[in-house]
């Protein structure tokens, strides 16, 4: 397939770049292809240059070298089709060589080159169980001041998040080992090196390999096509949009209970449609369970139908009756239409107490996939469930903060496109992500109201969720808009399952470095990642606010 997309492309490059017509065997076998990857989706893959590399690092300790000779311009690259993103893949080479290991290469990298236009990036490997020990530094060249950037580090421990061993998603034959992505912004040119930590080498590991196989570097344009702007269709229920309105009515919703969840509100056929109702009424699904979600909503306008293709419909039916079909946001709600909402969805659930004194916090206004402009086709068609929400986990990217507000759609997509196309997971792997502004986004398709299963805390991914906070935290501090963007969604979200901010729960591990498969572990209600794995994540400042997020979401609640 690559070497047919490289044959559509057409490039016929100078000696110091090319793109061959056949990929070398070491990239042919790195993985196989996934069925998404398979269809059309705008995702071009470079193979290796057919020329040596024209310079090395011969010095181990990485510094900067100022005398590093500019490659010379190559010729204009072709010009991609207008899509919603794409990505380059490019493997690295070796440079430096290592006398202590008999001249093997240690280092490996790219030198300065011209590619297509990216905005964020990060280094993937073929075996998703081996770890990147070392250093990865990159720097890259603005598109618009043609200035190249100093050398910046990748975040390489990124094993942290990921679906819990032995799901169907770890197990899918398609994931893929990764650091972290690094936002750069808008850039036409890249250098990378990536030195091995040499000192974890033993008497016995002395001949072996000393990083990954298969290292490549993603490049990734997350596009710039705005959602498509479609008439929206009616909501499926009577929910209030706020407080003000006529409280909602059980009988015009889906019936309550997060195992019995449904994703598509029609099927394409009879037999599909049966299964649909089978779910709505409770039957036959079973938490973690996948759900089809290709279908169209009912009760949609015919022209929101029609222009949205089924798998945006089906992302967007899921939130329904928050917000009608075709939305890019979820309004905010007040105490008293969050309150009205929770009786609608959750009415049967709740014990006469929890009916009388509801502990839930306002709705916040969220961001929907339509809106931070998701390519839908990207992700598996399926929505997959757990049983409910018990505890939140707090992230931070780590891609870097210099992105602006305004940008966050284009992180998010960056970010989107890398975890499905670079990393072989079925979606984003976040339930919900923030930004520096304070805005919520939707994360993993399925609902923001339902407990979907998320890939953001290795082992803990059960009855819980994953929120995001783009940016990197370890020295930074987070904006107090940030921190209390976190309080709010934590509030309304665990409020819609009884959680209490300020509490303990119990989770069950599904294996990690700090826990073991099985164990019952004691939580915070709102945890930081680095609560059930060992990882700096979501870095010590972000981490020093959870605090302050408990006690703001307990309020928010009414406690």
């Amino acid at each position: 397939m690559r070497g047919l997309l490289a044959t559509s492309i057409g490039v016929t490059c100078a000696a110091a770049l090319a793109l061959p017509l056949t990929p070398p065997a070491s990239a042919a076998t790195a993985r196989p292809a996934s069925a998404a990857e398979a269809a059309p989706s705008g995702t071009a893959r470079a193979t290796s240059p057919d020329t040596p590399v024209t310079s090395s690092l011969s010095d181990p300790s990485l510094s900067d070298h100022p005398a590093h000779p500019a490659l010379p311009d190559l010729p204009d690259l072709p010009a991609l089709p207008d899509l919603p993103g794409s990505t380059q893949s490019l493997p690295l080479t070796p440079l430096a060589r290592d006398r202590a290991l008999g001249g093997a290469a240690t280092d490996q990298g790219l030198p300065r080159r011209d590619v297509r236009h990216f905005s964020l990036l990060g280094v993937v490997w073929d075996d998703p169980a081996a770890e990147l020990h070392g250093r990865v530094q990159v720097r890259t060249r603005t598109s618009d001041t043609g200035a190249w950037s100093g050398w910046q580090d990748v975040e390489t421990h990124n094993a942290d998040h990921g679906a819990d061993p032995g799901t169907p998603e770890s197990a899918s034959g398609r994931v893929r080992g990764a650091t972290a992505p690094l936002w750069v912004g808008d850039s036409d040119g890249v250098e990378i090196r990536v030195h091995p930590d040499t000192e974890r080498r033993t008497e016995e590991t002395a001949t072996a390999a000393l990083l990954p196989s298969g290292l490549r570097l993603e490049l990734v344009d997350p596009g710039s096509a705005p959602p498509e702007h479609v008439p929206a269709g009616p909501p499926r229920s009577r929910t209030p949009t706020t407080g003000s309105g006529p409280a909602g009515t059980p009988e015009a919703l889906d019936p309550p209970g997060a195992a019995t969840e449904k994703t598509a509100e029609t099927a394409e056929t009879a037999e599909t449609a049966e299964t649909a109702t089978a779910a709505e009424a409770g039957e036959g699904v079973e938490p973690g369970e996948e759900v089809e979600a290709d279908e169209v909503a009912e009760g949609a306008e015919p022209a929101a139908m029609t222009a949205m293709t089924a798998e945006a419909t089906a992302a967007s039916a899921a939130n329904a009756p928050l917000a009608p079909l075709g939305a890019t946001q979820i309004p905010a709600l007040d105490r008293l239409g969050t309150e009205r909402e929770l009786l609608a969805l959750r009415g049967a659930e709740l014990t006469p107490a929890q009916r009388a004194q509801p502990y839930i916090g306002p709705r916040p206004s969220i961001v929907t996939r339509r809106g931070w402009g998701a390519d839908e086709k990207l992700r598996e068609k399926r929505f997959v469930y757990t049983t409910k929400v018990k505890a939140a986990f707090v992230h931070h990217t780590a891609s870097g903060n210099s992105y602006e507000c305004s940008q966050a759609p284009s992180v998010i997509r960056g970010i989107y496109r890398y975890h499905v196309k670079s990393m072989g997971w079925r979606d984003i792997g976040y339930n919900f992500l923030v930004d520096k502004c304070g805005k919520i986004y939707e994360g993993r398709a399925g609902g923001v109201a339902k407990p979907v299963l998320g890939a953001h805390t290795l082992g803990f991914n059960t009855n819980s969720m994953g929120i995001a906070v783009l940016g990197t935290f370890t020295s930074a501090k987070p904006t107090a808009d940030t921190v209390d963007a976190v309080a709010r969604l934590t509030a309304w979200k665990l409020g819609l399952f009884g959680a209490n901010p300020k509490g303990k729960t119990y989770l069950k591990s599904g294996g990690g470095n700090l826990y073991g498969k099985g164990k019952n572990v004691r939580l915070n209600v709102i945890s930081g990642h680095r609560d059930g794995f060992a990882t700096e994540c979501p870095g010590r400042q972000l981490y020093g606010k959870l605090g302050s997020a408990r006690s703001t979401a307990a309020r928010f609640q009414g406690r």
